[in-house]
């Protein structure tokens, strides 16, 4: 006679259900003020798309598209950069690869990218890139895949292409065309604070933007920066590069036009303690 098992798994794994069911109900009863941690993602970008990234390779995919709009180069070169870094690297800043390649697009030292130190600086590296990039003639119609492999030659020409939706999520929020795009959740303690976070944060935007950085001064109380800006892309652009560098940066707040961004939540939402939304500046608060 066959024995039928599969009502028996099946009982099994609804009881195994039920248990935890149980136990998720107890702690909502008992201890209901217990913060369970969040799991997930550390930042999320949204525009026409969607893509999940860690706050490391959420910071360098913004310096990455700083540089290129610093260099006056238009979105689809930020969308090529960034589908090369996907492809090399995972866009993490890598110590080594193959033979002696290095970084964000794994330059290679040996065929005259620059030192090991200077590629492993990401806005050295993203600038190499789109210098390649620019000698590339007739790229800006070329497709993704192709436009990356004249510049990297690598030995898998159409790897590129399979980054190229999420390239163009990234690309649209870290330009300024989308709103609001750019949600980075940060808990646990600052890793830096008050005058020395303020100082840090306007370090890391002149060292990613240069002269393309608009009038910025420090905030009362050393409390963090305020960018001035002329257009609501601009004020998104750097909105969303705060808040893709806050892991790292001590930042608290971020607010433009009418809606802030905060750390511990690590949405934007409506601004709702009575201030006026202002498009005028990008208001960015660290922790004191």
């Amino acid at each position: 006679m066959r024995v039928r098992k599969k009502p028996v798994v099946a009982g099994a794994a609804l009881l195994a259900l039920l248990g935890a069911l149980g136990v998720f109900v107890v702690l909502r009863t008992v201890v209901g003020n217990i913060k369970l941690p969040q799991l997930g993602p550390e930042c999320v970008v949204r525009a026409d798309g969607e893509v999940t990234l860690d706050s490391a390779q959420m910071a360098n995919a913004a310096t990455i598209a700083a540089v290129g709009v610093r260099r006056g180069l238009p979105e689809q070169a930020v969308v090529v950069a960034l589908a090369t870094a996907f492809q090399e690297s995972k866009l993490e800043n890598l110590d080594d690869g193959d033979r002696d390649s290095v970084g964000l697009f794994q330059q290679r030292p040996s065929q005259g990218w620059g030192t090991f130190e200077q590629i492993k600086d990401p806005r050295y590296a993203a600038g190499r890139f789109y210098s390649a990039l620019k000698k590339v003639k007739g790229w800006e119609e070329m497709r993704i895949t192709d436009a990356a492999q004249k510049v990297q030659r690598s030995a898998y020409p159409n790897a590129y292409e399979k980054w190229a939706d999420e390239s163009r999520v990234l690309a649209a929020a870290l330009t300024g065309r989308a709103t609001g795009a750019v949600e980075c959740r940060i808990t646990g303690t600052p890793v830096i604070r008050g005058a020395e976070a303020a100082t840090a944060l306007l370090a890391g935007l002149k060292l990613d933007w240069g002269k393309k950085l608009p009038k910025t001064a420090a905030a009362s109380d050393t409390a963090g920066l305020t960018v001035a800006v002329s257009s609501a892309d601009t004020g998104w652009r750097y909105a969303h590069w705060l808040v893709s560098h806050a892991s790292v940066s001590g930042l608290e707040r971020v607010r433009f036009a009418d809606l802030e961004w905060h750390a511990p939540e690590g949405k934007w939402q409506p601004v709702t303690d009575g201030a006026q939304g202002n498009t005028g500046q990008v208001v960015a608060e660290v922790f004191r």
